[in-house]
């Protein structure tokens, strides 16, 4: 769909460095080799957005459990880790 410009037919080509990149020069972040695993995971998430409780329950699941990742913890690491330094508690 890429190559016949299904994406762009205002503008005939646009994509025609992608399709080059990934087709003919290899691809070598190999963005194509999870794709089929994509498309059945993007299926199953079009399905759960189909059922809004049971979407919403894994949305506030996700936030909920997102704690560990939080920009908070990794600049905590960094400061103690890498930099080296200590808090400085703000009154």
């Amino acid at each position: 769909m890429i190559r016949e410009n299904a994406f762009s037919q205002a503008e005939p080509g646009v994509f025609a460095p992608i399709w080059d990149v990934l087709m003919t020069h290899g691809d070598h972040y190999m963005h194509l080799a999870d794709l089929s695993s994509y498309a059945r995971a993007q299926e199953k998430v079009g399905e759960l957005y189909g059922r809004p409780e049971d979407w919403a329950r894994k949305a506030i699941l996700n936030v909920g459990h997102s704690g560990k990742f939080s920009s908070d913890r990794t600049i905590a690491e960094y400061a103690t880790d890498i930099w080296r330094v200590k808090p400085c508690p703000v009154r």
